[in-house]
Protein backbone atom coordinates (compact mmCIF):
# COMPACT_ATOMS: atom_id res chain seq x y z
CA UNK A 1 0.00 0.00 0.00
CA UNK A 2 1.43 3.34 -0.99
CA UNK A 3 1.79 6.17 1.53
CA UNK A 4 -0.28 8.51 -0.67
CA UNK A 5 -3.33 6.75 -2.15
CA UNK A 6 -4.75 9.86 -3.80
CA UNK A 7 -3.90 11.32 -7.21
CA UNK A 8 -4.04 14.95 -5.98
CA UNK A 9 -3.94 16.99 -2.78
CA UNK A 10 -6.91 16.42 -0.47
CA UNK A 11 -8.11 20.03 -0.46
CA UNK A 12 -8.56 19.91 -4.23
CA UNK A 13 -10.18 16.49 -4.00
CA UNK A 14 -12.73 17.63 -1.43
CA UNK A 15 -13.78 20.42 -3.75
CA UNK A 16 -13.99 18.17 -6.80
CA UNK A 17 -15.84 15.38 -4.99
CA UNK A 18 -18.54 17.47 -3.31
CA UNK A 19 -21.14 15.69 -5.48
CA UNK A 20 -20.15 12.24 -4.18
CA UNK A 21 -21.91 10.31 -1.41
CA UNK A 22 -20.23 7.29 0.17
CA UNK A 23 -21.89 4.15 1.58
CA UNK A 24 -19.40 1.81 3.20
CA UNK A 25 -19.71 -0.98 5.71
CA UNK A 26 -19.53 -4.70 6.26
CA UNK A 27 -20.59 -7.30 3.73
CA UNK A 28 -24.31 -8.10 3.80
CA UNK A 29 -25.30 -4.72 5.27
CA UNK A 30 -27.52 -3.58 2.41
CA UNK A 31 -25.17 -1.11 0.73
CA UNK A 32 -26.10 -2.08 -2.83
CA UNK A 33 -29.83 -2.12 -2.09
CA UNK A 34 -29.79 1.30 -0.47
CA UNK A 35 -27.62 2.76 -3.23
CA UNK A 36 -30.03 1.46 -5.87
CA UNK A 37 -33.03 3.00 -4.10
CA UNK A 38 -31.24 6.33 -3.70
CA UNK A 39 -30.26 6.36 -7.37
CA UNK A 40 -33.87 5.72 -8.39
CA UNK A 41 -35.31 8.37 -6.09
CA UNK A 42 -32.79 11.16 -6.50
CA UNK A 43 -31.32 10.64 -9.96
CA UNK A 44 -27.90 9.68 -8.65
CA UNK A 45 -25.36 7.60 -10.52
CA UNK A 46 -24.08 4.46 -8.77
CA UNK A 47 -20.39 3.66 -8.52
CA UNK A 48 -20.22 0.01 -7.45
CA UNK A 49 -16.73 -0.67 -6.10
CA UNK A 50 -17.30 -4.46 -6.08
CA UNK A 51 -18.08 -4.49 -9.79
CA UNK A 52 -14.76 -2.80 -10.55
CA UNK A 53 -12.50 -5.15 -8.62
CA UNK A 54 -11.40 -7.01 -11.75
CA UNK A 55 -10.73 -3.79 -13.65
CA UNK A 56 -8.79 -2.31 -10.76
CA UNK A 57 -6.80 -5.50 -10.29
CA UNK A 58 -5.62 -5.16 -13.87
CA UNK A 59 -4.48 -1.60 -13.16
CA UNK A 60 -2.28 -2.52 -10.21
CA UNK A 61 1.26 -3.86 -9.92
CA UNK A 62 2.98 -6.02 -7.30
CA UNK A 63 4.87 -2.91 -6.24
CA UNK A 64 1.81 -0.79 -5.41
CA UNK A 65 -0.50 -3.65 -4.34
CA UNK A 66 1.64 -6.44 -2.88
CA UNK A 67 -1.14 -8.05 -0.82
CA UNK A 68 -3.45 -8.19 -3.84
CA UNK A 69 -0.86 -9.91 -5.99
CA UNK A 70 0.04 -12.35 -3.23
CA UNK A 71 -3.68 -13.19 -2.95
CA UNK A 72 -3.93 -13.76 -6.69
CA UNK A 73 -1.22 -16.40 -6.44
CA UNK A 74 -3.08 -18.43 -3.80
CA UNK A 75 -5.53 -21.27 -4.40
CA UNK A 76 -8.90 -21.30 -2.63
CA UNK A 77 -7.73 -23.43 0.28
CA UNK A 78 -4.74 -21.16 0.86
CA UNK A 79 -7.05 -18.17 0.90
CA UNK A 80 -9.85 -19.47 3.10
CA UNK A 81 -8.70 -22.60 4.97
CA UNK A 82 -4.99 -22.50 5.73
CA UNK A 83 -4.93 -19.10 7.45
CA UNK A 84 -6.72 -17.81 10.55
CA UNK A 85 -9.57 -15.29 10.21
CA UNK A 86 -7.34 -12.69 11.87
CA UNK A 87 -4.63 -13.25 9.25
CA UNK A 88 -7.27 -13.10 6.51
CA UNK A 89 -8.42 -9.75 7.89
CA UNK A 90 -4.95 -8.27 8.23
CA UNK A 91 -3.74 -9.35 4.79
CA UNK A 92 -6.86 -8.86 2.66
CA UNK A 93 -5.80 -6.34 0.03
CA UNK A 94 -9.04 -4.36 -0.25
CA UNK A 95 -9.25 -4.05 3.55
CA UNK A 96 -5.75 -2.56 3.46
CA UNK A 97 -6.83 0.07 0.96
CA UNK A 98 -4.92 -1.27 -2.02
CA UNK A 99 -6.49 0.03 -5.23
CA UNK A 100 -8.45 2.78 -3.47
CA UNK A 101 -6.63 5.44 -5.45
CA UNK A 102 -8.21 3.95 -8.58
CA UNK A 103 -11.68 4.61 -7.16
CA UNK A 104 -10.73 8.24 -6.70
CA UNK A 105 -9.22 8.46 -10.17
CA UNK A 106 -12.39 7.00 -11.70
CA UNK A 107 -14.59 9.50 -9.86
CA UNK A 108 -12.48 12.40 -11.02
CA UNK A 109 -12.57 11.16 -14.63
CA UNK A 110 -16.38 10.89 -14.59
CA UNK A 111 -16.96 14.56 -13.94
CA UNK A 112 -19.35 16.25 -11.53
CA UNK A 113 -22.46 16.88 -13.65
CA UNK A 114 -24.49 14.25 -11.72
CA UNK A 115 -24.49 13.23 -8.09
CA UNK A 116 -22.78 9.90 -7.43
CA UNK A 117 -23.29 7.34 -4.69
CA UNK A 118 -20.22 5.17 -4.13
CA UNK A 119 -21.01 1.88 -2.45
CA UNK A 120 -18.92 -1.01 -1.22
CA UNK A 121 -16.81 -2.26 1.67
CA UNK A 122 -13.73 -0.77 -0.01
CA UNK A 123 -14.86 2.66 1.24
CA UNK A 124 -12.64 2.53 4.32
CA UNK A 125 -13.27 5.31 6.88
CA UNK A 126 -9.68 6.53 7.15
CA UNK A 127 -9.41 6.82 3.35
CA UNK A 128 -12.81 8.41 2.78
CA UNK A 129 -12.62 10.93 5.63
CA UNK A 130 -9.99 13.22 4.00
CA UNK A 131 -12.15 13.40 0.84
CA UNK A 132 -15.28 14.74 2.53
CA UNK A 133 -16.16 18.39 2.18
CA UNK A 134 -18.78 17.63 4.85
CA UNK A 135 -19.05 14.59 7.17
CA UNK A 136 -22.68 14.09 6.05
CA UNK A 137 -21.43 12.88 2.65
CA UNK A 138 -20.72 9.42 4.04
CA UNK A 139 -22.30 6.70 6.16
CA UNK A 140 -21.34 3.14 7.03
CA UNK A 141 -23.83 0.27 7.37
CA UNK A 142 -22.76 -2.22 10.03
CA UNK A 143 -24.57 -5.57 9.89
CA UNK A 144 -24.90 -7.79 12.92
CA UNK A 145 -23.51 -11.34 12.50
CA UNK A 146 -27.01 -12.85 12.37
CA UNK A 147 -28.18 -10.34 9.77
CA UNK A 148 -25.06 -10.87 7.64
CA UNK A 149 -25.57 -14.62 7.46
CA UNK A 150 -29.28 -14.23 6.74
CA UNK A 151 -28.50 -11.75 3.96
CA UNK A 152 -26.06 -14.15 2.31
CA UNK A 153 -28.58 -16.99 2.55
CA UNK A 154 -31.28 -14.78 1.01
CA UNK A 155 -28.99 -13.87 -1.89
CA UNK A 156 -28.03 -17.49 -2.42
CA UNK A 157 -24.36 -16.55 -2.08
CA UNK A 158 -23.61 -18.10 1.32
CA UNK A 159 -21.51 -20.89 -0.22
CA UNK A 160 -20.25 -19.10 -3.33
CA UNK A 161 -16.71 -18.82 -1.97
CA UNK A 162 -16.59 -21.49 0.71
CA UNK A 163 -18.10 -24.08 -1.64
CA UNK A 164 -15.02 -23.89 -3.85
CA UNK A 165 -12.69 -25.09 -1.10
CA UNK A 166 -11.95 -28.63 0.11
CA UNK A 167 -13.77 -27.97 3.41
CA UNK A 168 -16.75 -25.66 2.79
CA UNK A 169 -18.04 -25.68 6.38
CA UNK A 170 -14.72 -24.60 7.84
CA UNK A 171 -14.14 -22.05 5.09
CA UNK A 172 -17.58 -20.52 5.66
CA UNK A 173 -16.91 -20.24 9.37
CA UNK A 174 -13.58 -18.54 8.63
CA UNK A 175 -15.22 -16.11 6.24
CA UNK A 176 -18.01 -15.17 8.62
CA UNK A 177 -15.57 -14.66 11.49
CA UNK A 178 -13.32 -12.54 9.28
CA UNK A 179 -16.26 -10.42 8.13
CA UNK A 180 -17.32 -9.94 11.74
CA UNK A 181 -13.81 -8.83 12.67
CA UNK A 182 -13.86 -6.36 9.78
CA UNK A 183 -17.14 -4.88 10.99
CA UNK A 184 -15.69 -4.58 14.50
CA UNK A 185 -12.68 -2.75 13.05
CA UNK A 186 -14.96 -0.41 11.12
CA UNK A 187 -16.94 0.32 14.29
CA UNK A 188 -13.77 1.30 16.14
CA UNK A 189 -12.42 3.38 13.25
CA UNK A 190 -15.70 5.25 12.83
CA UNK A 191 -15.82 6.10 16.53
CA UNK A 192 -12.23 7.32 16.42
CA UNK A 193 -12.83 9.47 13.34
CA UNK A 194 -16.26 10.74 14.41
CA UNK A 195 -18.02 9.38 11.32
CA UNK A 196 -21.64 8.19 11.16
CA UNK A 197 -22.87 4.62 11.02
CA UNK A 198 -26.13 2.69 11.14
CA UNK A 199 -26.42 -0.76 12.71
CA UNK A 200 -28.26 -3.14 10.40
CA UNK A 201 -30.01 -5.88 12.36
CA UNK A 202 -33.23 -6.37 10.40
CA UNK A 203 -35.30 -4.01 12.51
CA UNK A 204 -35.45 -1.52 9.62
CA UNK A 205 -37.02 -2.39 6.28
CA UNK A 206 -35.41 -1.37 2.99
CA UNK A 207 -37.43 1.85 2.74
CA UNK A 208 -36.71 2.82 6.35
CA UNK A 209 -33.00 2.14 5.97
CA UNK A 210 -32.90 4.09 2.72
CA UNK A 211 -34.69 7.00 4.42
CA UNK A 212 -32.13 6.97 7.25
CA UNK A 213 -29.26 7.11 4.77
CA UNK A 214 -30.96 9.84 2.71
CA UNK A 215 -31.42 11.90 5.87
CA UNK A 216 -27.76 11.45 6.72
CA UNK A 217 -26.85 12.76 3.26
CA UNK A 218 -29.21 15.72 3.64
CA UNK A 219 -31.36 14.60 0.73
CA UNK A 220 -35.03 15.70 0.73
CA UNK A 221 -37.64 13.34 2.14
CA UNK A 222 -39.71 11.40 -0.37
CA UNK A 223 -38.99 10.97 -4.06
CA UNK A 224 -37.12 13.97 -5.43
CA UNK A 225 -37.86 12.98 -9.05
CA UNK A 226 -41.63 13.32 -8.79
Amino acid sequence: MTDQPYPADTETLRRRLRHVYWIGGGSGGGKSTVARHLADRYGLRIYDTDALMSDHTGRTTPADSPYLHEFIGMDMDQRWLLRSPHTMLDTFHWYRGEGFRLIVEDLLDQGADTGVVVEGFRALPHLVRPLLAEPRQAVWLLPTPAFRRAAFEHRGSLWSIAGRTSDPERALDNLLVRDGLFTDRLTADLARLGLPSIEVDGSLGEDELTARVAAQFGLPAGDARR
